[in-house]
């Protein structure tokens, strides 16, 4: 499923093609028809993004709310001579009025799992139930944490949930736990402040860095292939990390053997060494005591 940074550049390059020209929308596909056929012709306003929603916004404070799910796409054709014929099951296609003087544009979107028309306040809904953006600047990191604080729940789990964070996908997720040495089943309840407001910052500069590439890139410069005379990664997701979909593959930083397992039906990362299981005060206290230490296995 597309990241929060997708979602974002998908906004930019829609606000770049369309924002303040009027369009002609369809619906090729037929799901959309009655809704695009009362858009047809409105101005574009521009279009943002919220974690993994989009919002492109037409003149009387209309939206069209889209999320891409699994295998959705949005393909932004910014200037072209001839708008082609659509091709496969296109659920909505813009393209821009002529005017003199400015490109053609269009834009394609398929397989996506929600494609509505939606009023501002029915924006403002979806909203409020999401946890704060780290591509956003009204995002408040401390929103979050307050409810990772309280929550018995795995950070690894509570960093994917769209109430607490949104944007964060298996990816991300994956690559600041490890940033921040820290194990994907530990409880959010042990985190230190400071360690919560580390990680949001590098969600920030790392998140922004794939909106601007479009891609996911997390290891840190001593990392990189050329650093290591090694070979750059191979997998369709592109980006260089440390321990996403690299499971029994050696550590960039200690060798250890990359580990996998699940975790709320998602496939977690992490590297033993590096990010070690997390034990609390009281039970590394007790660990260490001659009743409990006499017999523990090596």
């Amino acid at each position: 499923m597309p990241e929060g940074h997708t979602l974002r550049r998908l906004a930019d390059d829609l606000s770049a093609a369309f924002a303040g020209r009027r369009v002609r929308v369809s619906s090729p596909q037929g799901r959309f028809a009655a809704d695009a056929e009362q858009l047809d012709g409105s101005l574009l306003v521009g279009a943002d993004s919220a974690g993994k929603h989009l919002f492109v916004e037409l003149e009387g404070e209309r939206f069209v709310h889209v999320h891409l799910g699994l295998i959705g796409q949005f393909d932004v054709h910014p200037d072209v001579e001839l708008v082609p014929a659509p091709v496969g099951a296109v659920r909505l296609r813009l393209v821009t009025v002529p005017h003199d003087g400015l490109p053609t544009a269009y834009a394609d979107l398929r397989g996506a799992i929600v494609c509505d028309l939606v009023s501002a306040h029915r924006r403002d809904e979806v909203l409020s139930r999401l946890g704060p953006d780290p591509l956003r600047p009204d995002a408040d990191p401390d929103v979050a944490w307050r409810r990772i604080s309280r929550s018995h729940r795995p950070i690894g789990d509570l960093l994917m949930d769209q109430k607490v964070l949104a944007g964060v996908g298996n990816v991300y997720r994956a690559e600041v736990l490890f940033r921040h040495r820290i194990h994907p089943l530990r409880p959010g309840e042990t985190l230190r402040v400071g360690q919560w407001r580390a990680m949001w910052a590098d969600l920030v500069t790392l998140m922004s860095e794939g909106v601007s590439s479009g891609r996911i890139d997390t290891v840190r410069p001593e990392h990189t292939p050329e650093a290591m005379g090694r070979e750059p990664r191979k997998d369709d997701h592109g980006g260089e990390v440390y321990v996403y979909r690299r499971t029994a593959m050696p550590c960039l930083v200690c060798g250890s053997s990359v580990r996998t397992g699940e975790l709320v039906g998602r496939n977690i990362f992490w590297c033993p060494r590096c990010q070690p299981t997390f034990r609390s005060r009281a039970v590394r206290s007790a660990s260490n005591t001659p009743e409990t230490s006499r017999g523990a296995r090596p």
